[in-house]
């Protein structure tokens, strides 16, 4: 009986042995893992979840993934960088040891988002191949570019504006950006083709893939956030600013064609001067309102010959631009006249129908209109200088979107029918030459009378 008992206590102990030295063994691995990868590294990602893991890994293979080709991206994904932001100066200061946790990249969310400039890299095939013996998949999203499209051809070449690489549950958007000739960027729309896998990803969620949009090319700065080196905006709250703001329309070169058909453009002496200055004078506006911070958009006529004919309507003799009152400055008279923009006259008042005039060069003039804003509607004022007639413009509510007109990124009513409608009625598509301000607009009302006491504070012409 003893010697049973010695044996089952023998066997006992051996099999206690063993997995003691099993423990050991794999302690001892471990331990070794945590070298290799560095401490830092098992320790931000192991105090997150496996899936928050798989995201901060697929983002750190995409990255290996671009280096290997000197592909150079930078981070444009609005989650992350909100959360950059609110960290950004401890980020910059940060030395490029590694962090305590996964803070960033490892928020949920179903994919991340970067941008590449379209000069920066020739869409080599072979990213694509190595991209797939990584374990990725992908989708290229091409479609046409509009750069290309103009009065005599609408080109139809297409370009890719979209890829999608794609590792276990976490994607990759990459947003391909392109300079436009008004010294912006610009980047298109996210349109799938019939034979696309509509399920590849979250398509509808993707920031930037529902409208194409316009950017100012951002100055980036190189960080290291969660242990992986990446480029991002230098001030990610303005980016994201920008981005909230983006949107794009395109001029409508076929529909601007179609009404040439029927209306032939003028192309006298006059008329190609008449552009020339208008467009020197829109440019000369345009960076003097921006110097200022000043947003405005193209309104009036100007809007007009945009939507309609993609160009200055030439017997229309002005330029035309809106600004909501709430945005006026004091510094804008000033700022245009040491511009060399004298003011032609100033009607009205801030609180009330406010209009500037500036004088361009010979008889070219730059019309600004202040537009005020109701519960259900917006409106401008118009005054006439020798009864003190007073004039109201109303307009539905709108919001602005971006496009490029006469080489220049500049604001226009993103519901740019409804607009042009409003203020020229249903018949906008067919040319007057022939405009009375006071009556030929869709949208005029009378608005009272100025007192006659106020004449030389709201009448002053120079």
């Amino acid at each position: 009986m003893q010697k049973i008992n010695r044996n089952v206590v023998l066997a006992l102990l051996s099999l206690t042995s063993l997995v003691f030295l099993l423990f050991q063994l794999c302690y001892y691995k471990f331990y070794l893992s945590q070298k290799k990868c560095g401490a830092a590294f098992s320790k931000a990602r192991g105090s997150q979840s496996g899936q928050d893991s798989t995201r901060w890994h697929v983002v750190r293979k995409f990255l290996g993934l671009i280096s290997s080709h000197n592909i150079p991206v930078y981070l444009i994904d609005p989650l992350i960088l909100g959360l950059v932001d609110k960290d950004i100066e401890q980020i910059r200061s940060s030395p490029d040891g590694p962090s305590p946790e996964c803070k960033y990249f490892c928020a949920p969310r179903d994919f991340t988002t970067f941008a590449l400039l379209d000069k920066t890299w020739k869409h080599d095939v072979g990213l694509f191949r190595t991209a797939e013996k990584m374990g990725f998949q992908w989708l290229k999203i091409i479609s046409k570019d509009p750069r290309l499209d103009g009065m005599d051809d609408l080109s139809g070449m297409e370009i890719p504006l979209h890829y999608i690489f794609k590792l276990a549950s976490h994607a990759i958007h990459l947003v391909v950006f392109y300079e436009r000739s008004g010294n912006f960027l610009w980047h298109g729309p996210l349109r799938l083709k019939q034979h696309m896998d509509r399920k590849f990803v979250p398509f509808r969620k993707l920031h930037f893939g529902r409208y194409p949009g316009a950017y100012e090319k951002p100055e980036l700065l190189l960080v290291s956030i969660d242990d992986l080196k990446v480029q991002i905006p230098k001030n990610p709250s303005s980016f994201l600013e920008e981005m909230s703001h983006s949107r794009f329309l395109e001029c409508r070169y076929r529909e601007a064609r179609a009404f040439f058909q029927l209306y032939p453009d003028d192309a006298s002496l006059d008329a190609v001067e008449f552009r020339k200055k208008a467009k020197s004078l829109l440019h000369l506006a345009a960076l003097t309102l921006n110097n200022l911070g000043v947003k405005f958009w193209l309104s009036s006529g100007t809007c007009l010959g945009w939507f309609r004919q993609c160009n200055v309507i030439p017997h229309s003799k002005d330029v035309d631009l809106g600004i909501f009152i709430r945005d006026y400055k004091a510094d804008i008279i000033p700022a245009f006249q040491k511009a060399g923009l004298p003011l032609k006259h100033k009607f009205g008042k801030v609180e009330d129908s406010l209009e500037l005039s500036f004088q361009g060069e010979d008889d070219v003039k730059l019309d600004i209109f202040f537009f005020y804003e109701e519960d259900d509607h917006v409106w401008n004022g118009g005054t006439q200088a020798k009864s003190g007639k007073k004039f109201k413009y109303l307009f539905p509510k709108f919001t602005l979107c971006w496009t490029e007109f006469v080489e220049l990124k500049v604001h226009v009513p993103c519901e740019t029918l409804q607009y042009v409608e409003a203020n020229y009625g249903p018949e906008w598509k067919v040319p007057v030459k022939t405009w009375d301000w006071k009556s030929s607009p869709f949208n005029v009302q009378d608005n009272g009378i100025w007192p006659i006491d106020e004449w030389d504070n709201v009448i002053q012409i120079y």
